[in-house]
């Protein structure tokens, strides 16, 4: 697989594209993983909508601005989705908001904590049940909110875009590159496991959630699975991180180990 710099500036990519309907990944930016974790930041779109997915921190919101602004205007931003609480996810929310009219969806579980990131008013907050929902595209298949609670968060909310057939995961699968290491998409699975098995293995609760997950999106077709750090999942990848996730051991399965 072609390694990235840990430095190198890398634009967005359309991941999936018909008629006026685009998914698209924004892109990389200067920092390395040693300064600052990676994230993934994405963007669904359509002529008269934009609908960000964990646009991120403060760090990272002047590359995602400057690369969101290159396929759609700030003013057509709709909708902002949050899987969950953590500052590489939201912690930009407050200037976010200060550049759009976007409505902002994330758990009903986190709406106490966003003052923390600067934002006292929450009359653009529509908190999400544990259940999950739906997110409205005019035109096009809702977005569908999955639940994935205690994978990774005890409050976290993920999205199956029926669409393009793409789930956008959150930190499920999400890889920890070696320095100078990074790669879009996973090649080789076996290979990839080295970025992925410990981070699972420690931030998610247990082997019983993962099955009962894996269990849950069974019914939809997947294409892609695009997480919010490290490499996109796509083709005969995608059911052997499936079907590795739903074998796992982790979070409290191995609590010895941990402590």
């Amino acid at each position: 697989m072609e390694n990235i710099k840990a430095n190198e500036v890398i634009e967005g990519k359309v991941l999936f594209e018909k008629d006026d309907y685009k998914f698209i990944w924004l892109g990389w930016d200067k920092y390395s993983e040693r300064e600052i974790i990676q994230t993934n930041q994405y963007l669904i779109m359509t002529k008269d909508m934009g609908i960000l997915l964990d646009p991120g921190g403060v760090s990272t919101f002047s590359k995602v601005v400057a690369v969101v602004s290159q396929y759609i205007p700030m003013t057509k931003i709709k909708v902002i989705f949050y899987t969950h609480q953590d500052p590489d996810v939201s912690s930009g929310i407050a200037m976010w908001l200060g550049i759009t009219n976007a409505n902002i969806y994330i758990s009903n579980k986190w709406i106490r904590f966003l003052p923390h990131f600067g934002i006292f008013d929450a009359s653009r907050i529509v908190p999400l049940k544990d259940q999950g929902g739906d997110i409205k595209i005019d035109g096009y298949q809702p977005l569908i909110i999955v639940p994935a609670h205690f994978m990774h968060s005890p409050g976290n909310l993920i999205i199956y875009d029926p669409n393009s057939k793409i789930l956008f995961s959150g930190d499920i699968g999400a890889a920890v590159f070696p320095p100078n290491k990074k790669y879009l998409f996973v090649e080789k699975f076996e290979d990839h496991l080295q970025a992925i098995e410990a981070f699972h293995q420690r931030y998610m609760a247990s082997n019983k959630v993962l099955r009962y997950f894996v269990d849950k999106i069974s019914k939809y077709e997947i294409k892609m699975i695009c997480p919010q750090h490290g490499a996109i999942y796509d083709g005969e990848n995608v059911k052997k991180f499936l079907d590795w996730l739903y074998n796992l051991k982790c979070g409290i399965d191995i609590i010895e180990t941990i402590y």
